[in-house]
């Protein structure tokens, strides 16, 4: 086992309505269909602020809704957002903890009150994120949880001027760009395609996030799944 024994902790889960759900049961579906040996994924995007904390945690949510085992990995340590959108109360341990010998590895697997996920908080704020996870400790961790978990999902910064998710997509079976409608040029995408490709991160697709779907003289904005299988 990972740990022998987990702490507890409650999320605050919400609801993003009908659209939502069908476009992460698309996107779940697809990384399904893209083979068993991808298990280990990663999300991240160009900048902040699209949406890719929400999609890689609500992405964890619905593949536990299938039955599978998920551990949800919080790797960013440099701007984590995950603590104050999920409304945790409780004091929690972290990665950054972890791998700065801070913390053991019981210290920092939580048992989280949606069945069949575990979480892995980000921590508290490191001046050295990128030397952190290139330590031998991160994917050493990773590893042991591939023996216990049917998927790791992986938050990760956001890559255009930061290397910390191209340190982590060494250590994963793949990765999922997140993009927001209408704000992200195709040059800065192709940099983060770049970043990734040179760690030999295989790109699984991405997810169009944020778009506004006209239906019936009403307008939603929800996130639209778009994978693409490479």
């Amino acid at each position: 086992m990972l740990v022998e024994r987990k702490k507890k902790v409650e999320l605050n889960v919400g609801n993003y309505g009908y659209l939502y759900e069908e476009s992460l049961k698309v996107l779940r579906t697809n990384l399904q269909f893209s083979g068993n040996d991808l298990r280990v994924i990663m999300l991240t995007s160009a900048v902040p602020g699209e949406g890719k904390s929400d999609t890689s945690f609500n992405l964890a949510h619905s593949l536990t809704q299938i039955g599978k085992r998920v551990l949800y990995l919080d790797a960013d340590i440099r701007r984590t957002v995950f603590i104050a959108k999920h409304a945790v109360s409780s004091k929690v341990d972290g990665l950054s903890q972890y791998l700065s010998g801070q913390k053991g590895l019981d210290d920092i697997v939580y048992e989280s009150n949606i069945p069949n996920l575990d979480i892995i908080f980000a921590g508290p704020y490191a001046p050295n994120p990128a030397e952190l996870l290139a330590e031998a400790e991160f994917s050493i961790l990773v590893e042991r949880a591939r023996r216990e978990y049917d998927y790791i999902i992986i938050d990760t910064p956001p890559l255009s001027n930061i290397v910390d998710a191209a340190v982590v997509g060494r250590c994963t079976d793949g990765a999922v760009i997140v993009i927001k409608s209408g704000e992200v040029s195709y040059k800065l995408v192709q940099k983060v395609k770049e970043q990734l490709l040179k760690v030999n991160c295989k790109i699984l697709g991405t997810v169009l996030n944020k778009v506004e779907v006209h239906k019936n003289n009403y307008h939603y904005s929800r996130a639209l799944a778009k994978t693409k299988k490479k």
